[in-house]
Parts: C-alpha cells; structure tokens; sequence
C-alpha cells in the first residue's frame, strides 16, 4: 500500500499528547494585544484539547500522528 501524505498545514498546527490526546493552540494571542489584560493572555498561552468533533478530520489530515 503507498504511503499517506500528512497535511504539512496541520502538522505545524496539532500534536499529540502521551495518551493520543490532539492538542491546539488557542486564537486571540497573535496581535492587538495591548487592550488584552494578563490574565487574558495568560490562559489563551496555555494548549486546547481539540474537540472530539473535529479531532477525526485532524487524524485524518495527520495520518501518522
């Protein structure tokens, strides 16, 4: 069987966790950040679980992952 191409957009994007977990970054900490308080920018720093709906698209695109 060939080989699957991984979807170089979403490797730079998702990475998997010890227990197979998908995780993001999260949006909102790119620019514009002055009127952004610490706290804000803090908790948007931290990686996101993807959604359990969106997470097989991502398996997809990321085949060995």
């Amino acid at each position: 069987m060939p080989k699957l191409k991984t979807r170089k957009a979403a490797a730079k994007r998702f990475r998997a966790t010890g227990s197979g977990k998908i995780v993001r970054r999260k949006a909102f900490k790119n620019h514009l950040l002055e009127h952004k308080t610490s706290n804000k920018k803090r908790k948007l720093s931290k990686m996101a679980v993807v959604n359990e709906r969106d997470e097989e698209n991502v398996r997809l695109m990321l085949p060995y992952l």
